[in-house]
């Protein structure tokens, strides 16, 4: 069996095309990784060790969030700050920015430590979601919000992390997108695919189908249209990553669109749906709103929600066709 490239190797091989100095970028995505090992053991052992269950309060979108959703945050955080190069850090599961306590840093960093939290306690796939931007503000300022407001396309790195049945790093620094699957026995992140394609067709629709009435007509035609063809299939597992993971390996779309509920959408701009779309268009997706390109959406707030279609270039083209012809 030949020998796997690890993540250090990579980025010293591709450091031509690294959007900032290999030094930076190869300890911060050190650090990401490194932080995602230790998730990854908690999430392992979380039965075990008494993190199932809720954490006793809410995140600033009213979700409960759960213990290990607190606790992933806690982890990455110190993280950025132990890193020396996060100024500022955009989570969900704070209400306001944290300030790094560190003015001369560069990097920016928006994330959902813990995605897919409400299927921890049933052992479905959860993940981590991040993007690294550098900052706006004059260095050796203090960071302001506008920091971290900022659209899809200024991102250095979008990436997200899979605890499934292999934790899977998977990121884009703008060349292309690459997994690595963490192997247990040798602690080390591992290349097992190079410059990811996405189908441009499939055959395979994500949606949380228990919305449909209140769905707008455009949406509702694309569900029917799916099903009419009669060799599409509906697969949605309710975590975004592990949604989104599977599309990305074997083609499909993922859509969340607003609802009577949610008439904005559900899912987070800046830390959910844009490192997703700038991996998605990495690999030869596409990702709207429906009807606006996601990374080109301007950022009004830390929380900002979105509606979204991403994933295989045509199955999206149809989603718009049909929503701008029945709305």
């Amino acid at each position: 069996m030949s020998q796997k490239t690890t993540l250090r190797q990579f980025l010293k091989a591709n450091e031509a095309n690294l959007p900032a100095p290999l030094s930076e970028l190869d300890h911060l995505l050190h650090s990401i990784a490194r932080t995602a090992k230790t998730v990854h053991a908690h999430v392992t052992r979380a039965a075990i060790t008494d993190l199932y269950g809720t954490a006793g309060s809410s995140n600033i979108q009213g979700e409960e969030q759960q213990k290990l959703d607190v606790l992933a945050n806690t982890l990455f955080v110190t993280t950025f700050r132990e890193s020396n190069l996060v100024c500022v850090v955009g989570s969900e599961e704070e209400e306001e920015i944290i300030l790094m306590d560190n003015n001369d840093a560069e990097y920016v960093v928006a994330m959902d430590p813990l995605d897919g939290s409400s299927n921890i306690d049933v052992n479905v796939s959860i993940g981590t979601i991040f993007s690294v931007f550098k900052r706006k503000s004059e260095k050796g300022t203090k960071p302001k919000v506008e920091d971290v407001l900022q659209k899809g396309t200024e991102q250095l790195i979008g990436g997200y992390v899979l605890y499934g049945t292999a934790t899977a790093f998977v990121f884009t620094t703008g060349n292309g997108v690459h997994i690595f699957t963490y192997d247990p026995k040798g602690g080390e992140f591992l290349l097992t695919h190079t410059n990811l394609e996405i189908v441009k067709d499939s055959k395979t629709y994500s949606c949380n189908e228990g919305g449909f009435l209140g769905f707008t007509e455009g949406v509702k035609k694309y569900i029917d249209f799916c099903k009419e063809e009669g060799d599409y299939k509906a697969r949605y597992i309710g975590s975004l990553v592990a949604d989104f993971h599977r599309n990305m390996l074997k083609g499909g779309i993922f859509i969340y669109p607003s609802t009577q509920k949610t008439p904005k959408g559900k899912l987070r701009l800046l830390y959910e749906c844009n490192p997703l779309a700038f991996i998605a268009e990495q690999a030869g997706g596409k990702a709207y709103d429906g009807r606006v390109r996601i990374m080109e959406i301007e950022p009004e707030s830390l929380h900002q929600r979105t509606t979204y279609y991403v994933g295989s270039a045509n199955m999206v083209d149809k989603a718009l066709e049909l929503i701008e012809t029945h709305e």
